[in-house]
C-alpha cells in the first residue's frame, strides 16, 4: 500500500463499498481493504424497494450482473394461523423484487469502487490506534494512517470494539440452512428490486391453502415463511436455478428441535406444512450438509466516535425475517460517509448526529419485530414466550469487555452455540 489516504474502509460488503463510494465523490482518497472472497459465507440476501435509489445514487444499479439476482414477485407467510397469507409486489412503485447472490453482487460493488477511484486492498485491518489526530493502522503486516476510518468488518464490528464500543444482543437467531442446486442457469432475471417482506402489508388469504397441507405451488417465485413451535422456516429461489430451505430458531433450541443433523432437519422439515410442499419439489431426500449461520438481532454502542463511524452489520443487525440487510447496509453506508465528510468540513457533530440516526433507526425495527413475533399466539413454547417478554431491549453481557478480542454474548436466552453435523 502506497501513501496516505483520507479515510481508510475496513470491510468490502455493501456497506463499505457504499461508504467508500460516498466519500470518493467528494474528493477524499479512500482505501477499502477487504477479505478475500468466502464463497461459503452466505446463504441468501434480499433487496428492499428503497435499495433501488440507493444504488443508482451510488452509480452501480446497471452494474450488477445477472447472474448474481432472482426475481421475486412476492411474499406468502403462514403466521399466527395455519393458513397462507400473500403480499403481492407487483403493485408496489418499485415492483417486484430480487434475491441476490452475494458473492458476484459485492464484486460488481466492489468493481463499482475501483472506477470511481478507490484503491481496493485483500487483506484485513490487524490493528488500530489514534496518534496524533490520525489512525495507525496495520493492514496485512504494512503500516499506513488516516485520519478518518470506517469499520464495515461485519457484526463482530472488529475496529470499533478495539475502539471501546461494545456489541449487544437482543437474541442468538441461528439459521440452519441447506441449498438445492439448480439444473442449469436461472434465465427468468427481471432488474427490480426486492421489497421488505416484513411485516406483510395488507395480508390477504390465498385460495385453494386452506387444506391440511394447502396447495402451495412449488414453482411460485415467491419467498415463503412458516412459523412453527419452535421457530419458523423459510424458503425461496436463488439464482442460477437453486433453492434455500432453512430453519430459523434460538441457538439453544437448535438440538431440541432435531435440526443438528441433516435426518433430523428433514424429519422437521416433513412436520411443516406449506414449506415442505415447496422444498419437495427441490430436495428429493434429506440434505448432505447443513449451514448453521448466526442471525441474532444486535447493536454497537456507541456505532460512531472522532473521526471514525461503523456500517452495516458493525453498526446494527437485524432479524432476517425483516430481510432489511442489504438495505440497512447500503444506507447506513452512505450516512457513514457522509457524517465523515461533514467532520471533515469542520462539524464535530456529524459522528453524534449519525449515532442517534443509527440508535432510531433499530429501535423503530425493535417495535416493528416485538409486533410481528407477538401476532403467533398459538404456542406457548421457549422460542415465542420469550418474545413475549420486555427482552426485546439489547443489553450488554455483565462480563463485557470493551474493546475485547472476542465477540460479546449477552444475557438474553439462546447463548450457547449449536452446529449441524
Amino acid at each position: 500500500m502506497t501513501g496516505s489516504p483520507d479515510v481508510l474502509v475496513a470491510g468490502g460488503g455493501p456497506a463499505g463499498v457504499a461508504a467508500a463510494l460516498t466519500l470518493a465523490s467528494r474528493g477524499a482518497d479512500v482505501v477499502l481493504v477487504h477479505p478475500a472472497p468466502d464463497a461459503g459465507r452466505r446463504v441468501l440476501e434480499s433487496l428492499s424497494p428503497l435499495a433501488r435509489p440507493l444504488l443508482r445514487g451510488l452509480g452501480v444499479l446497471d452494474r450488477l450482473p445477472p447472474e448474481c439476482l432472482a426475481p421475486c414477485h412476492g411474499n406468502r407467510s403462514s403466521w399466527g394461523g395455519p393458513a397462507l397469507t400473500a403480499a403481492d409486489f407487483l403493485q408496489e412503485p418499485h415492483g417486484a423484487g430480487w434475491h441476490v447472490d452475494r458473492g458476484p453482487f459485492d464484486a460488481a460493488l466492489r468493481r463499482a469502487a475501483r472506477a470511481a477511484g478507490v484503491r481496493l486492498y485483500t487483506g484485513s485491518v490487524r490493528s488500530v490506534a489514534r496518534q496524533g489526530g490520525r489512525w495507525r493502522a496495520t493492514v496485512s503486516g504494512t503500516v499506513t494512517t488516516a485520519p478518518y476510518l470506517v469499520d464495515a468488518t461485519g457484526a463482530r464490528a472488529r475496529l470499533a470494539r478495539r475502539l471501546g464500543a461494545r456489541v449487544v444482543h437482543t437474541d442468538h437467531l441461528v439459521a440452519v440452512a441447506a441449498e438445492a442446486p439448480g439444473p442449469g442457469p436461472d434465465l427468468d432475471l427481471d432488474p427490480v428490486p426486492f421489497p421488505v417482506p416484513f411485516p406483510v402489508p395488507f395480508p390477504v388469504p390465498v385460495p385453494g391453502h386452506d387444506g391440511p397441507y394447502g396447495a402451495e405451488d412449488p414453482t411460485a417465485r415467491t419467498s415463503l415463511v412458516e412459523s412453527t413451535p419452535y421457530g419458523w422456516w423459510y424458503t425461496a429461489s436463488l439464482p442460477r436455478g437453486r433453492h434455500v430451505v432453512m430453519a430459523v430458531t434460538d441457538a439453544d433450541l437448535v438440538a431440541g428441535a432435531g435440526l443438528r443433523t441433516p435426518d433430523g432437519w428433514w424429519t422437521a422439515l416433513a412436520g411443516t406444512r406449506h414449506v415442505r410442499v415447496r422444498a419437495a419439489a427441490h430436495l428429493a431426500t434429506a440434505p448432505h450438509r447443513l449451514r448453521v449461520l448466526p442471525a441474532g438481532t444486535s447493536r454497537t454502542l456507541p456505532p460512531a466516535g472522532p473521526g471514525w463511524v461503523a456500517a452495516g452489520d458493525a453498526a446494527a443487525v437485524t432479524d432476517p425475517l425483516a430481510a432489511r440487510g442489504v438495505t440497512h447496509a447500503l444506507a447506513t453506508g452512505i450516512a457513514a460517509g457522509t457524517a465523515l465528510t461533514e467532520q471533515a468540513d469542520g462539524d464535530p457533530g456529524a459522528p453524534s448526529r449519525y449515532a442517534a440516526l443509527v440508535a432510531a433507526v433499530h429501535d423503530e425495527f425493535l417495535h416493528a419485530r416485538a409486533v410481528r413475533y407477538r401476532a403467533e399466539e398459538r404456542w406457548d413454547t421457549p422460542f415465542w414466550t420469550r418474545r413475549r417478554t420486555p427482552a426485546d431491549v439489547t443489553r450488554p453481557a455483565p462480563d463485557a469487555t470493551p474493546g475485547s478480542s472476542r465477540r460479546d454474548t449477552a444475557t438474553a436466552p439462546g447463548t450457547r452455540r449449536e452446529r449441524a453435523r
